[in-house]
């Protein structure tokens, strides 16, 4: 088990990005569950030991990174990446990408009320969005959805991890919302 662990190290470490179960699966000659089980082991022991790696999961992808809390040692010997701001804005339209996937420009501008473009083309430079598809419709609009990179920044594994709106919650929006109609009206 250890030689296929080691050989499974090396496999994330070497690609640099997540990679698939099936294909780590196909490459160590073993099932996708054994795989699985394997991978959970060597999460363990990066938790367990003082190590500066850690075995993210992604969906059904595991990916070999550094751990946020050695962040600022990585600082001291690379050039410093570049830190973005995700406005109030850019946070809104995210989150209704998040929600409403695949979604096309016009049904986000629908749901927000106003043009989308900027914060749209600012998520996908971000990696936060991408396009995924056309929509069968006229004019073909492009659809979008967020990226494993929106994953790893909001520390969830699928988007099934994202939480939902209880009732209380969707009331106070609507309040919000109402109120907000009324004043600029």
């Amino acid at each position: 088990m250890k030689e296929l662990e080691a050989a499974i190290e090396a496999i994330l470490f070497t690609m640099g990005k997540s990679v698939e179960v099936s294909k780590i699966a196909a490459a160590i000659d073993k099932d996708e569950q054994t795989t699985k089980n394997l991978i959970y082991n060597l999460m363990k022991k990066y938790e367990k030991d003082v190590r500066g790696i850690q075995i993210i999961e992604l969906e059904d992808k595991f990916q070999l990174c550094t751990k946020a809390k050695y962040y600022e040692y990585l600082v001291k010997i690379a050039s410093q990446p570049k830190k973005h701001i995700l406005t109030d804005t850019l946070l809104e339209t995210l989150s209704i990408i998040a929600y409403k996937q695949p979604i096309t420009k016009v049904e986000i501008d629908q749901i927000r009320g106003v043009k989308s473009d900027h914060a749209v083309n600012k998520l996908v430079e971000y990696e936060l969005v991408e396009e995924v598809g056309r929509k069968d419709a006229i004019g073909r609009p492009i659809l979008f959805a967020t990226t494993e990179q929106f994953l790893r920044c909001f520390g969830v594994s699928s988007l099934a991890d994202l939480p939902t709106l209880g009732p209380e919650q969707v009331a106070i929006m609507r309040e919000e919302a109402e109120e907000e109609i009324q004043v600029t009206v």
